[in-house]
């Protein structure tokens, strides 16, 4: 007798027999693995509009912290073939400076009290789905050397409590490593300290190759300082490019938490989601945005990927 495994047995192999969870409805539209829920600060499928008000998006997790769609608004959610919709990022202008770039995002200079859950967190997790879409990175548009780029691709990232709109806590991006772009993770646990980068071994074009949608997450364990990139819900093996101790783990207090500020923001596709300065575009599609309260584990990063698979 032919028996057909789908996400609820996958469930079971992973975990063991005592944890017991339904499949998803609808696994194919980015379902959520069920014991992540509760830890599911935000999460953005793009199919939620702020009702009278399309250039904003509703957060489907626990936090209800609304994004705006930046300079594209409404037109920014795009249909990706048969499938439901995404966002479409996008440098706008590559020869002149300004503030047009297609990003999302939200900023407070004071915090922003809806993602408190990352105020004094042991851990962070980011993960969504991706889809370059064009040349990256893109041409800097804040020198006057016109064959300058940026040295980074923004992807998503959640702010400091003192961020100017580029500072992040968390961060799943793409970066200048050495002279070399990396797919990194890249953390920072005290407010106006040192952050650590754990950047990915294989070549980021092979991670997300033109026109095709890859799930990338990254974690972040503030208390031990571990940290990992998974792509398709399987680890990617990499590298730490700080050495000694920029977390300042060593030594009490324990447990190892983050500043007990309330973050900025969240930001997508680039830096400054206040919209006063162009950073680090990328051209390229989002789906699927995640962003938890704690670091998930391998097998939940693999589990969470058969959830969400487009």
């Amino acid at each position: 007798m032919l028996i057909r495994r789908g996400p609820a047995a996958l469930v079971t192999v992973l975990l063991g027999a005592s944890l017991s969870v339904a499949a998803p409805a609808q696994a194919s539209t980015g379902g959520v693995f069920p014991p992540l829920k509760k830890n599911l600060i935000s999460y953005y499928d793009f199919e939620h509009p702020v009702p009278g008000d399309p250039a904003r998006e509703a957060d489907r997790g626990r936090s209800g912290t609304t994004i705006d769609l930046i300079n594209g608004g409404a037109a920014m959610r795009v249909r990706d073939g048969a499938r439901r919709h995404a966002i479409q990022l996008q440098q706008v202008n590559p020869t002149a400076a300004g503030n047009d770039d297609w990003k999302a995002g939200t900023y407070s200079a004071t915090g922003v009290p809806s993602l408190r859950a990352f105020n004094a967190a042991k851990g962070a997790t980011l993960m969504g789905w991706f889809k370059m879409t064009g040349t990256n990175p893109s041409p800097n548009t804040v020198t006057s050397n016109p064959t300058d780029m940026y040295n980074a691709i923004g992807l998503s990232g959640l702010l400091t409590g003192d961020s100017d709109g580029h500072a992040v806590r968390a961060l799943l991006e793409i970066i200048d490593v050495g002279g070399t772009l990396h797919v990194v993770a890249l953390g920072r646990r005290v407010d106006g300290s040192s952050s650590q980068t754990f950047a990915a071994n294989e070549d980021w074009q092979s991670i997300l190759p033109q026109n095709t949608w890859v799930h990338l997450a990254a974690t972040f364990d503030y208390d031990t300082g571990q940290m990992a990139l998974y792509k398709d819900g399987e680890p990617l093996p990499g590298f730490y490019t700080v050495a000694g101790d920029p977390w300042k783990l060593e030594g009490a207090p324990e447990p190892d938490l983050t500043s007990a500020t309330d973050p900025r923001g969240i930001k997508i596709g680039g830096s400054f989601p206040q919209n006063t300065v162009e950073r680090n575009p990328c051209n390229c599609r989002m789906d699927g945005l995640m962003f938890l309260d704690r670091a998930i584990s391998a097998k939940e990063a693999a589990i969470q990927y058969k959830f969400a698979k487009r």
